[in-house]
């Protein structure tokens, strides 16, 4: 699960509900930005399994800076978006449709196509959209989102939750995982950094609390199942011809490092790592990610 490194949204970032064709999502958006050209500056933020759009927060206010519009969504079922109640409405080709709704709204308010970027779950989703069709997006960074499902160790986690979420109730499940949490640390990411480790305040703690319950469980059910399943797609992605970027930690559970560079190589990507993090650079290093972000979009200008 990973933790926002504040929650304060920085300013010029607006909370609100997207309209789009397929119904409204949650998003923080840091409205627009000047000097587009002809290349895109827009930034879509998709985030993983159990997250949201706070993820993301660390990152907004430099890549507004560096000159892009950033909006960080809470996908359907995720926290604040809300979603059905039937796991087969979080299929991933339903989520990638919700990803291309989104960029249609961004589009129709600033024209140009898209850079997608996916965090863990989010990167599946991602590349399913760009897989879906490429026409809306004009590059794909995955970060710490590997090639298929996740690692032994991982999976063995993600169905613990999913059977658990069979006979005890979304309060219980948190219970249960934060004395998990306090014996042997969070799943899936490496210790906390010095500042969230001063963050983890009450007002933190109580956030991370009510997005768990927010969340739907069909959404969790679904989203985990894909996480278990995920086949290899990483040939159908490089056929695609987009510009991409993978990102990750210096240490990754979900998806080890050397997977990842791996797979940044089958792609032709570009290829980061942010020293000192694990699974959620966006949350634990955000000024270090976003200047490789920022590099990367920035390299892809030919105007």
């Amino acid at each position: 699960m990973s933790k926002p490194p504040f929650l304060a949204l920085p300013a010029g970032v607006r909370a609100y509900r997207m309209a789009t064709a397929r119904g409204e999502f949650a998003v923080h958006d840091t409205g627009g930005a000047p000097g587009a050209g002809r290349t895109a500056r827009t930034v879509l933020l998709l985030p993983g399994f159990t997250g949201s759009k706070e993820d993301f927060i660390g990152l907004l206010e430099p890549l507004a800076q560096a000159g892009f519009r950033a909006v960080a969504v809470d996908g359907r079922g995720q926290f604040e978006t809300g979603g059905p109640h039937e796991e087969t409405a979080y299929a991933q080709a339903e989520l990638a449709r919700d990803v291309h709704a989104i960029a249609a709204v961004l589009d129709a308010e600033r024209p140009g196509p898209v850079h997608l970027l996916g965090h863990s779950l989010g990167g599946l989703v991602a590349r399913a959209a760009v897989l879906l069709d490429t026409a809306p997006f004009a590059s794909l960074t995955l970060m710490s989102s590997g090639p298929a499902a996740v690692s032994p160790s991982q999976q063995e986690r993600v169905r613990l939750l999913l059977s658990a979420m069979e006979i005890m109730s979304m309060p219980a499940i948190w219970e249960a995982m934060q004395e998990l949490d306090q014996s042997v640390g969070s799943a899936g990411e490496a210790p906390y950094s010095p500042l969230e480790a001063e963050e983890a305040s009450a007002a933190m703690e109580e956030f991370l609390r009510r997005r768990w319950l927010a969340n739907v469980p069909a959404q969790l059910s679904a989203t985990g199942a894909q996480l278990l399943g995920e086949p290899d797609r990483v040939g159908e992605l490089a056929a695609l011809g987009l510009p991409f970027h993978v990102v990750s930690g210096a240490e990754d559970d979900a998806w080890p490092v050397p997977l990842l560079d791996g797979m940044a190589e089958r792609l032709g990507a570009r290829r980061t790592v942010v020293a000192g993090t694990g699974h959620s650079p966006n949350a634990e290093r955000p000024e270090q990610t976003a200047r490789a972000l920022v590099d990367f979009w920035l390299s892809l200008r030919t105007d």
